[in-house]
């Protein structure tokens, strides 16, 4: 595979080590408690490492479960002012944020790629994609509706209101360090909410720049805190269970979603989850091979493939599957791998060594069930934590691979027979997040749609997600929706009134 050079261009602006270190030095290195910045209370610190050459680029305060208590007693102190402030001046806050984002959206960008690894031109669609929430629950925020009207008796009338939920707990992944933070950032404050927010332990310099543009933005003091660390269980837990808090929104593994699910419990939180994902991408022979090729390449190799919505299994009709494979074989061998900055680099590091060896585990244990190793599978000398792009073909039953989600620069193909076999092989798994389908017949697309396990879908399309629709999955990934006009619900409480008949 070929490995780009170490140069780079931002739009025009050269990439250069003097303009990382002014924008790594612009980055806040403390804990965001009601409105200020601080350092951990016991003064600890905690590294961040670019992940193309495991350097550290930065030291941050590490909170301790007492910094977690001071940041869940900022946003319950700042929750009633905020909930009452009226729904224009929360959408004028969210407008302005989003305006300060696309003022800095390079410094962002960069950011990203810097902390997660990303190529530059996907970080900069993380920005424009992670913007799109503040837009658009800036218009959302005065739409929350109730209603009035007679009870069927006409012995009164009914008021149906919605309030805020109360202070939130949002804990964000690494992954999409902005757009992850914005989609639950965004809703909260829409619908008045406080909230408190941990950013990955991996990735927690954009939360944290984002902080200080929400400040600037003229957010009021507690309304957004944020604390960094190292110990999420014993920081968070305490959180979870403390009386005051009333929702807890998660993006990140089922297993860990379930641990949080059980601490939520005791509290009966409003619960919002977004957890795993085994993404089958179903191509069909009637498909036009040219946009199934271009959207498998999007839905796999985007985030480089560190993705919950990245496709997972490759389902191709017999008769096309080697024709696919072939086409796909031949983008995958022209990717560049490198440092995200690089120039023409499509492929960057996975987020660390423990990415590499599950992607190299999973394409080992295919290969040795009898799939066909087409180009890659083998992980790069360092630095930096790199694996090639890969195809493996002809995955057979059983394979770790098809129940295990990659998160890694892996397409896995899996021939099949009748449209009864995609249909079961799809929905052959514990997840339920997303799935793609690639079909020239309307019918069979209008099949898909009602027979496919998921809670979204791509008919011929390769990427899915769109602020303005309700993300989310069914079975193992996940409870409740963000985004859409769906996503702002999920901050809210209905409230029913019965007043005396006026007449």
């Amino acid at each position: 595979m070929p490995r780009a050079a170490a140069s780079g261009t931002d739009e025009g602006v050269p990439v250069t080590d003097n303009r990382e270190t002014e924008l790594l030095a612009s980055v806040p290195d403390g804990l965001f408690i009601g409105g200020e910045w601080l350092p951990a209370s016991g003064g600890k610190t905690l590294k961040v490492y670019d992940p193309s050459n495991g350097e550290v680029v930065k030291e941050i305060a590490n909170a301790s479960p007492e910094d977690g208590k001071a940041a869940l007693d900022a946003a319950v102190e700042a929750f009633p002012a905020w909930a009452a402030t009226p729904a224009r001046e929360r959408a004028e806050i969210l407008r302005r944020a989003f305006d300060l984002l696309q003022e800095r959206k390079e410094d962002f960008a960069l950011l990203m790629t810097i902390e997660m690894g990303k190529p530059l031109a996907e970080a900069r669609g993380e920005v424009a994609y992670g913007g799109e929430f503040l837009r658009w629950f800036s218009e959302e925020t005065a739409r929350v509706q109730g209603r009035y009207g007679a009870n069927p008796e006409g012995t009164g009338r009914m008021i149906v209101s919605q309030h805020p939920v109360g202070p939130c707990f949002l804990i964000t992944p690494w992954n999409f360090p902005l757009a992850m933070a914005t989609r639950k950032i965004a809703p909260a404050l829409a619908a008045g909410c406080t909230v408190v927010i941990k950013p990955a332990e991996l990735t927690p310099l954009t939360t944290l720049a984002f902080a200080k543009l929400l400040e600037d933005a003229g957010l009021p003091k507690g309304v957004v805190n944020v604390f960094t660390t190292s110990t999420s269980g014993a920081v968070s837990e305490p959180i979870i269970r403390d009386r005051r808090l009333r929702k807890l929104s998660f993006t990140g593994s089922t297993q860990v979603g379930q641990r949080l699910l059980e601490q939520a419990a005791q509290g009966v939180l409003r619960t919002s989850m977004e957890l795993g994902g085994n993404a089958p991408f179903v191509v069909f022979d009637d498909a036009d091979l040219d946009k199934a090729v271009d959207g498998a390449m999007l839905a796999k190799f985007r985030n480089i493939g560190q993705a919950c919505t990245a496709a997972n299994r490759f389902i191709v009709q017999r008769s096309v599957a080697d024709e696919f494979a072939r086409r796909v074989t031949e983008r995958v061998k022209g990717m560049k791998i490198g440092r995200g900055t690089e120039e023409g680099v499509a492929i960057g590091p996975l987020i660390d060594d423990r990415a590499v060896e599950k992607a190299s585990t999973l394409v080992q244990d295919a290969v040795a069930r009898g799939a066909s190793l087409a180009t890659g599978g083998n992980a790069l000398d360092g630095p930096g934590t790199f694996y090639e792009p890969t195809v493996i073909t002809d995955v057979q039953p059983g394979s770790d691979i098809l129940r295990e989600e990659i998160f890694g620069p892996v397409l896995a193909i899996i021939p099949f027979d009748t449209e009864d076999d995609a249909v079961r092989l799809a929905n052959d798994t514990e997840y339920g997040l997303v799935s793609y389908v690639f079909t020239e017949s309307l019918s069979r697309g209008q099949r898909m749609i009602e027979r496919l396990e998921t809670g979204m879908m791509g008919l011929n399309v390769g990427v899915v997600s769109n602020a303005a629709a309700p993300f989310g999955g069914w079975k193992m990934s996940g409870l409740g929706r963000e985004g859409g006009a769906e996503g702002i619900h999920e901050y809210l409480q209905t409230k029913y009134t019965l007043t005396a008949n006026p007449f």
